[in-house]
């Protein structure tokens, strides 16, 4: 193998072309792209000398297959970085990466503003009545406007479960709306997040206190669940549920259940245990919930931005330099070793 050519490999699921035109801007990598149901032979052989992994982060798109997971990284000897396309990383074992000194890379904030206006949109749209007053017009002749009648979101509380890149921003959407905000986040201190345009509480006065409770945590052991029964029926009566966050943070049924008993007055909801949901998904049979598929995300200019951040952190990871997103920063003193000693 040859120790100046640096291999990165990806599947064919949609990327943004401004992630391979990038790539191919440096002339010692090289970049093989691998069908995720073509034959797994031609997959094997490119992941076997591959000094990257760019994996896709949508867990029920890639097969588990493909999962960078401790039987794919023992197949894969010069392996260094594990690169998941997009802010989370479900489709990553991350404890398995760190083991085997593999760097694993996310690309956090870098469709913030998307998701963000994805969330106003939620906000919005649930709290007006919009998607009630559509389908009512689609389908019904002598309704009066009052009867979908909504709410102005102008000097309501949201309440942020978590306030990083996409928290961050939704804060400043809200308070131009003349909102006031709230945020809870265990990494940062109250000045922290009172820079970035909150008031600081703990998770329980967010939920008692919030007219909008809206989800921008990471998907792991300590949040998953976290919207339970007990929760939701901390949350204020009439209030509305956001989530752009990640599915599995909060409880489906549990939360069908504060709808359905009138505790809560909607939900905007992107993000499922499966996507898509089925059909018969209770919550999709509900005028006063707000569903989109796992797409706050997923705009031209979110992708781009995306497929961009991507690319440059991998050149740089290729080239020594510590990566700015780096989830398991207690591996790199092993990843310097492994990465002078496989590339040279």
């Amino acid at each position: 193998m040859s120790t100046t050519t640096k291999r990165v490999v990806r599947s064919d699921l949609w990327i943004n072309a401004a992630f391979d035109e990038r790539l191919a801007r440096e002339q010692d990598v090289s970049l093989c792209i691998f069908p995720v149901r073509g034959n797994p032979a031609t997959a094997w052989e490119m992941l076997g000398d591959a000094h990257v992994y760019h994996v896709s982060a949508a867990k029920d798109e890639l097969p588990r297959e493909w999962f960078a997971r401790a039987d794919l990284i023992a197949r894969c000897p010069n392996l260094l970085c594990v690169s998941a396309g997009g802010a989370g990383y479900d489709t990553v074992d991350v404890a398995a990466c760190t083991a085997a000194g593999v760097a694993v890379v996310n690309q956090a904030g870098a469709n913030a503003a998307s998701v963000a206006e994805h969330t106003l949109g939620f906000m919005l749209g649930v709290s007006r009545r919009m998607l009630e007053g559509d389908r009512r017009m689609r389908r019904e002749i002598g309704y009066a406007r009052e009867d979908v009648m909504g709410h102005e979101i102008r000097g309501k509380t949201v309440g942020l479960v978590g306030i990083g890149h996409i928290g961050s921003r939704v804060a400043a959407l809200a308070h131009a709306f003349g909102m006031d905000v709230i945020a809870s986040d265990p990494f940062l201190t109250p000045e922290e997040i009172a820079r970035r345009g909150a008031k600081a509480v703990n998770f329980q006065e967010l939920l008692s206190q919030s007219d909008f409770v809206s989800l921008h945590c990471p998907r792991d052991a300590s949040t998953m669940r976290m919207m339970n029964a007990e929760a939701f029926a901390r949350m204020k009566k009439g209030a509305i549920f956001i989530t752009t966050a990640r599915g599995g943070i909060h409880d489906e049924a549990a939360l069908t259940e504060a709808l359905r008993s009138g505790h809560l007055a909607g939900a905007g909801v992107d993000v499922w245990d499966q996507e898509p949901p089925p059909l018969d998904h209770p919550l999709l049979a509900m005028d006063n919930v707000f569903a989109t598929f796992h797409v706050a995300g997923v705009t031209h200019e979110g992708r781009r931005n995306v497929a961009s951040v991507s690319a440059e952190q991998i050149v740089g990871v290729l080239s020594g330099e510590r990566p700015p997103r780096l989830i398991n920063p207690e591996v790199w003193p092993e990843f310097e070793k492994r990465r002078a000693r496989i590339l040279g």
